[in-house]
Parts: C-alpha cells; sequence; structure tokens
C-alpha cells in the first residue's frame, strides 16, 4: 500500500500468534509498527515480521516502568503521533480514515478510542461495555501511563492493561470504533483474568489505605470518563457483596441479558472476577499488604484456602 498515515503503532505482544495475523492486516496504513515483545516462545515473531513491523525486546525487571510506559520512553518514534493496539484489536478502514484526519489537528494531544468488545463471537453491547474509552491515540512525547504501585505485586505481568494514559494536552473522541476480540479460547481468558485479579486487589487496597495518590488520574464524578469511572470505583471498594452486585449491574441493570449466552457468561464470570479480586484483598489485608504469604505471616484459618505446595 503506498500511502501511509504518519503514525507509529506500539504493539505490546507475548505469545499471540492467535491473534496477530488479523491484528497487523488493520494496521497496514501506518507508517511505522513496532512489536514490543517479551520473548514469545510461539511464531509471534515471524508472524510479526512477515508484515515489516519492527522487533524489540522488552525484559522486566519486576519494577516500574512496565513494557508500554518502557516503550514510549525508548523507542525512537519517527512520528509525532503514537497509536496503541493490542494483539486482539483491529483498527477499521474507517476509523483509519478519521485517523488520517484528527493528526491535522493541533488543538488536541490524544483522542480516546471506544472498543467494540466482542465474546465468544458476538458483540457485548450491554452490561456496561459499551461505549467503552480508552485513550489510545497522541501524541507519544505528552503522554504516559500512570503508576498506580502496584508493582510490589507478583504475578500481575509486564505489561499496563488497566492503568490510564496522563496526557499534558486537550483529549477529543473519536466517532469511528476500536474492535476487541480475542481469538483465543476460555482458557486463556481465565487465565488473564487471574493476573488481572491480583492488580485490581493491589488497587482496591491502595483505595482503603489511602495510598492511591501520587501521579494518577483524580476522581471526579463530574469529570471525564476515566475520571468519573475512578470515583465510582472509590465507592465500590466499600461495598459489601461485590460479586453478586456485578453480576446483578451487568447482567439486569444495565441489560447484559440482552447479549444472549454469550452476555449471561460474560455477566457470570465478571461475578467470579470480582470474588477472586475480593479473597485476594482479604489476603493482602491480613497479611501484612503483601500476595507473597511464603514471606508472611500464616493466613488465618477461617480463609478456608488450605496449604500451599
Amino acid at each position: 500500500m503506498s500511502f501511509k498515515i504518519p503514525v507509529s503503532v506500539l504493539i505490546p505482544a507475548k505469545n499471540e500468534e492467535a491473534n496477530l495475523p488479523a491484528c497487523l492486516t488493520s494496521l497496514q496504513m501506518a507508517d511505522e509498527i513496532f512489536l514490543v515483545d517479551s520473548q514469545s516462545q510461539d511464531n509471534s515473531i515471524a508472524i510479526a515480521e512477515s508484515f515489516g513491523a519492527k522487533i524489540v525486546q522488552f525484559k522486566f525487571n519486576g519494577s516500574w516502568p512496565k513494557k508500554k510506559n518502557w516503550s514510549l520512553d525508548n523507542l525512537p518514534f519517527r512520528n509525532e503521533w503514537v497509536l496503541i493496539v493490542d494483539c486482539d484489536e483491529r483498527i477499521t478502514p474507517e476509523l483509519w480514515q478519521e485517523i488520517a484526519q484528527v493528526i491535522n489537528n493541533n488543538e488536541y494531544a490524544g483522542y480516546y478510542l471506544n472498543r467494540r468488545v466482542f465474546f465468544l463471537g458476538k458483540w457485548i453491547r450491554h452490561g456496561g461495555k459499551y461505549p467503552d474509552w480508552n485513550l489510545r491515540l497522541f501524541k507519544h512525547k505528552q503522554g504516559r501511563y500512570e503508576n498506580l504501585h502496584t508493582e510490589d505485586i507478583p504475578n500481575t505481568g509486564d505489561n499496563e492493561v488497566h492503568e490510564h494514559v496522563v496526557l499534558a494536552g486537550k483529549v477529543g473522541y473519536l466517532k469511528n470504533d476500536m474492535l476487541h476480540e480475542d481469538f483465543r479460547d476460555l482458557y486463556h481468558w481465565l487465565e488473564r483474568h487471574n493476573r488481572y485479579s491480583n492488580w485490581e486487589a493491589r488497587v482496591y487496597y491502595n483505595l482503603l489505605t489511602n495510598r492511591d495518590e501520587g501521579g494518577t488520574i483524580g476522581a471526579n464524578l463530574f469529570g471525564d470518563a476515566v475520571q468519573r469511572k475512578r470515583f465510582l470505583k472509590k465507592l465500590w471498594v466499600h461495598l459489601p457483596f461485590k460479586p453478586l452486585l456485578r453480576f446483578i449491574l451487568f447482567y439486569i441493570i444495565q441489560l447484559g441479558f440482552l447479549d444472549g449466552k454469550a452476555g449471561y457468561i460474560y455477566g457470570r464470570l465478571l461475578s467470579q472476577y470480582e470474588y477472586q479480586i475480593g479473597v485476594k484483598l482479604y489476603e493482602l489485608r491480613n497479611c501484612g499488604g503483601t500476595l507473597n504469604t511464603e514471606k508472611s505471616p500464616s493466613l488465618p484459618s477461617s480463609l478456608g484456602l488450605g496449604a500451599r505446595g
């Protein structure tokens, strides 16, 4: 393709051979593509190279920064604008056309993209999953992911997942959707969310102990979408029966039932995810603020987790 849009794409990856072909096919309008890899053991590198992507290896040292911020600090982007795309996401031709137009507008330093999430082959349009705004397109010198002080928790991965970008400048919203569909099976969904629940438990713990300040996006009911979400999370962590409430909120109040069997399964998995967060939060609060119980006092027997091998 002769015409390229002056945008540098950043793709964080590890063992993503199932998702990369569709992802990279959707990115061929970009002038430059970086795949930042964490020592993949499948065919990810060969696939990325076949699409002309530049491969950079990232070795996580267990501390801050994680993969995306490290990439923003270190990669030699030749374009002012960077677009961050996960391997299970696709940029449609309509969205590319819009991106080509907005990057010439000097009024904005970044743009939110709306994700259209697919689960078990179905668009999850209800349950609060749409719209799903993510700040993914921005001038790379002006944006970095926030630090929520979760790096001391093991097994959360080497990539920023739920952290948000803090941007120096005005932010706009794009009209066309980005598609999100993981071509891997539910085993990988469960494995991924087991890691995420470690991270979420630390975020809950920090909120409950007032350790969430310092460079993070503030909570504001009357702010933007991210600030409102942060405000509601501050309230959410204090509520009882959160797994049940999560299902009721998703499936009934926010009409997740309209998405059929896929919506029901998704709601049940979100409830299970919330329960995992709660159990790990209990562990944090009873083990001196760590999930590494090998170096902490024994858990109370009432937790009922049994011995660890």
